[in-house]
């Protein structure tokens, strides 16, 4: 894996104190990108700048209409699921206010067949 770029290890450092704590979520790395995991599967990503998560379609829709920094997700120029979507912050400390979309995130993939 190439070396993460600052804004990603900076991302990864305040990640790591947020999503560690939760039971069961692991981090690791998934074709090149830092990742996290619950259960084996991936649930949130850095990439591109910004933070990859995955919820219901429902969900990720409704944040992509009501909060201006989630886009949807497009790993290495690829356009994702619905089920993806990206949470931009300039500053890496206000990804503490997504807690709860990250918690969502968690039981929804904890929750997902296959």
């Amino acid at each position: 894996m190439a070396s993460p770029d600052p804004v990603d290890q900076s991302h990864k450092r305040v990640l790591d104190t947020i999503l560690l704590k939760f039971p069961g979520v692991e981090a690791g790395e998934m074709t090149g990108l830092l990742a996290y995991f619950v259960g084996k599967k991936m649930f949130a990503c850095i990439c591109n700048g910004g933070v990859g998560v995955r919820l219901s379609s429902a969900e990720a829709a409704n944040l992509q209409f009501s909060k201006d920094n989630v886009v949807p997700f497009e790993p290495k120029g690829r356009r994702s699921t619905r089920e993806w979507i990206q949470i931009n912050h300039q500053d890496s400390a206000d990804y503490e206010k997504d807690l709860e979309i990250f918690r969502s995130s968690v039981a929804f993939v904890r929750a997902a067949k296959g």
